[in-house]
């Protein structure tokens, strides 16, 4: 496996911190979830935000949005980037943090352009 980033720290901290909103039992429960139900190891979520975003709306329903918004928000106060805040009303989770991680580390986007 290899070294996350700095970005994939700050992300993974920012799920950690709205996950520890619920407890930290239920915070070690949900990861013990996805690790079980859904084979998503903690490290992973970085790269494979899809199955995240798949795994907490089958475990929460609804009300994964709620818990996407505060990582978003917590993304947002660990980054400290100037992105326009209208355009991040309207992205989704995936595109949002597709958005943070090419501001804040450009060069990770640079294939993705091309």
């Amino acid at each position: 496996m290899t070294k996350p980033t700095d970005f994939e720290k700050h992300l993974l901290d920012s799920i950690d911190d709205a996950l520890s909103s619920l407890g930290e039992a239920a915070k070690k429960s949900i990861y013990l979830h996805f690790e079980q139900d859904f084979n998503l190891n903690r490290d992973e979520i970085p790269k494979r935000l899809d199955q995240f975003q798949l795994a907490l709306e089958k475990i929460f329903g609804i009300g994964s949005r709620y818990i996407e918004i505060m990582i978003m928000k917590n993304l947002h106060k660990k980054i400290s980037l100037t992105i326009d805040s209208e355009q991040n009303r309207q992205l989704e989770f995936i595109k949002y943090v597709d958005t943070v991680r090419c501001e804040y580390s450009p060069e990770s986007c640079i294939n993705e352009n091309l």
